[in-house]
């Protein structure tokens, strides 16, 4: 089938689908998630751990996803890269099994990033991994149906914005690249979003969430108009199941069905991105890199320990939120030799450790400097992480405590509990990236 033929059809079936959401206001106010939604969210939050993926085009350069703009290169001499884009050494099943192996539970893809380059076959533009590379390998395909094999969970970015289109509405970024002032249709650049919406919805088989990009593009222009009810409401008719998360570093919309925070912990405000309310009733999720970019940087080897990120993680679960940790491919396919020590390291420890983060809640004692809580059920999980002292005392005042247990060495510990908290005698000053004690607490 030629592409003309697929982007009238798909279309057809975009424009259908979007006449019952027609009314934007009435949609966003009246959403009510799915019972099929509301179970992902429950698997979601029991996950805890999952791998971002950052690749595309942009990794032949070597100099990180955002050089497009950051050196205002000409949109149609970017596009050129494609040509030479021949990742011959991916292997979907060898990236599935290492990220399964590190413990994470879900891989998101960049199926299309600011650059405008789509890692899929798609039927609405020519400038994908099938037509305009010579690999001619659906990436996007090959991965999810290895997810789908291994049992990950599959979630999709896609970018709001685009550097190359002409079509596509001007934002504060993309603003160099060369494309002529006079080109902008946002409603044919909704349709080509829609339309690819479609696709990766209905040809990749169950996808668990969409993970929107690039709302802050429009910062300048208050009155931007996202269209987000034909957006989410298109996600939720074709895959009720599928959560819908927006990076916009803002408080959550409507429509919306998990709470996204960009490097930092919920509640953290260090890189100046998250300063936004904690929402209370969606699932939450911080995205963090393990060296300093998201793409892949050549000069960038400044990785994080092992220890850094699992404290990361933790630190995470005890504010009731999901780490999503980032991985930079090789232009070649492979995943960095760093990233991949660090994910071995990741796996180790959540093999002896991973009861303690999977399948908990935050727990009721708000993070403190020295750690954090989680719980489930009548057990609470003390990470200690940085602790000077060999006694600790903990705010915990919602139950009874009945045992404490040093997971790392096996030791029962005293302890001396109050109306105020819980005062543990640890017994010697804590050295391991994350010293955790169990508390058991009496049941009614």
């Amino acid at each position: 089938m030629n592409k003309t033929l697929v982007t009238a059809c798909l279309s057809m079936a975009v424009m259908a689908v979007a006449a019952s959401f027609s009314g934007r206001e009435i949609y966003a106010a009246d959403y009510t998630p799915a019972p099929e939604n509301l179970a992902s969210r429950e698997a979601f939050r029991e996950d805890r751990f999952g791998i971002f993926i950052h690749w595309g085009v942009y990794s032949m350069l070597a100099t990180g996803e955002w050089t497009m703009t950051n050196r205002d290169l000409n949109y149609k001499e970017y596009a050129k890269l494609a040509g030479g884009f021949f990742p011959a050494s991916f292997n979907a099943e060898e990236w599935v099994s290492a990220i399964k192996d590190a413990g994470a539970k879900y891989i998101c893809f960049t199926t299309r990033h600011h650059d405008g380059f789509s890692m899929f076959d798609s039927g609405v533009t020519g400038y994908d991994i099938m037509d305009a590379s010579p690999f001619r390998r659906d990436i996007v395909k090959e991965l999810a149906d290895e997810c789908h094999r291994q049992g990950i969970e599959v979630h999709f970015y896609y970018s709001l914005i685009d550097w190359g289109r002409e079509d596509a509405p001007r934002g504060r970024t993309g603003l160099g690249t060369g494309r002529p002032l006079d080109t902008v249709d946002k409603d044919s650049y909704y349709d080509f979003m829609k339309a690819q919406l479609t696709e990766l919805l209905t040809n990749y088989g169950p996808v668990r969430a969409i993970w929107f990009d690039g709302h802050w593009d429009q910062d300048q222009n208050p009155d931007f108009d996202w269209r987000y009810d034909e957006l989410y409401g298109l996600i939720h008719s074709l895959q009720p199941g599928c959560l819908v998360g927006n990076n916009h570093h803002l408080a959550p919309f409507y429509g919306e069905d998990i709470q996204i925070f960009e490097r930092d912990l919920p509640g953290e405000n260090t890189a100046g991105l998250s300063g936004q309310e904690v929402s209370d009733a969606l699932p939450l999720e911080t995205c963090q890199t393990m060296n300093g970019m998201w793409g892949y940087k050549i000069t960038d080897l400044d990785y994080k320990s092992v220890g850094n990120l699992v404290q990361y993680l933790a630190g995470a679960a005890g504010r009731d939120a999901n780490l999503l940790l980032n991985v930079g491919p090789q232009p070649d396919g492979r995943l960095p030799e760093q990233a991949l020590d660090r994910m071995k390291g990741m796996g180790e420890w959540l093999r002896e450790f991973g009861h303690t983060i999977y399948g908990t809640r935050g727990g009721e004692m708000t993070p403190r400097d020295w750690g954090v809580m989680t719980r489930r059920d009548n057990i609470r999980y003390v990470h200690i992480m940085n602790c000077h002292d060999n006694t600790l005392f903990v705010p915990f005042t919602s139950g009874k405590v009945r045992k404490a247990v040093c997971l790392n060495d096996g030791r029962t510990l005293e302890f001396r509990q109050d109306k105020d908290g819980v005062l543990l005698k640890l017994g010697r000053i804590p050295t391991e990236t994350d010293m955790i004690v169990e508390l058991t607490l009496n049941t009614i």
